[in-house]
């Protein structure tokens, strides 16, 4: 298992980190003749040696690189404008299956390689603290950026569908305090919301960069909580 945690930050640190937004520009705007695409997908081959440290992997170091440079040209083939954020979330998702499937192959679920193999703690935390403080800011972005447009136009009073998804989220965190226990977080979840009081707000302006502001919160929160459950169970196996 620690040998896929690896990955995963590999992963991380090559799309989130090491990929700047002039190359996801240049990606988007050339396709498959952007040097930067191959790039970006020798990184990922050259990270993914590194954090196994060993020159025995070559063959899924470099069978990642490949995969992961397929999925972008794919990517890059079908999205629009207008589907942005759904093909961000299929690549993402893509990029995780494909790396479950190399692992699955060539580690045998269990192998473990490299520097500080034994601590798997490390590795678990480490890729949890990342995708925390630098990953899942540019997820959330990605997520609203569709709502990001609409707060500055005026012709709707409320974001599309901004109230739905409000409460889907919400009952998700709530279902999640119930499960750990944790009855005491349900209020601080009422208390957080009570601070955006819609009832004071008259501008529809502001109207829609509360709700804007509570999807980005709670999404936050869940990603947050999900990812503390994720970590509390692997460092317990």
């Amino acid at each position: 298992m620690i040998v896929f945690v690896k990955l995963i930050l590999a992963h991380l640190v090559g799309d989130f980190i090491l990929q700047p937004k002039s190359w996801v520009e240049k990606k988007e705007k050339h396709g498959i003749k952007s040097f930067k695409l191959y790039l970006h997908g020798l990184i990922h081959g050259v990270l993914v040696w590194l954090i196994l440290w060993d020159f025995r992997y070559w063959a899924p170091a470099l069978l990642i690189m490949v995969v992961h440079i397929g999925i972008d040209i794919t990517k890059l083939s079908f999205q629009k404008e207008s589907n942005k954020t759904g093909w961000f979330l299929v690549d993402q998702l893509l990029h995780v299956l494909s790396i479950a499937i190399l692992w699955y192959v060539f580690f045998n679920h269990d192998i473990s390689v490299g520097v500080l193999a034994e601590n798997t703690h490390f590795w678990i935390y480490l890729t949890a603290i990342l995708f925390l403080t630098l990953v899942c800011g540019i997820i959330i972005q990605v997520l609203l950026t569709n709502w990001a447009k609409d707060i500055n136009s005026d012709k709707a009073k409320s974001l599309p569908n901004a109230g739905r998804y409000i409460g889907i989220l919400e009952r998700l965190l709530v279902f999640v305090f119930v499960v750990l226990g944790r009855w005491e977080a349900i209020g601080f979840l009422i208390a957080a919301k009570s601070v955006f009081r819609f009832g004071d707000l008259k501008d529809s302006r502001n109207r829609k960069l509360t709700e804007y502001i509570l999807i980005g919160t709670l999404l936050s929160f869940g990603i947050a909580i999900v990812t503390g459950i994720v970590v509390l169970h692997l460092t317990s196996i």
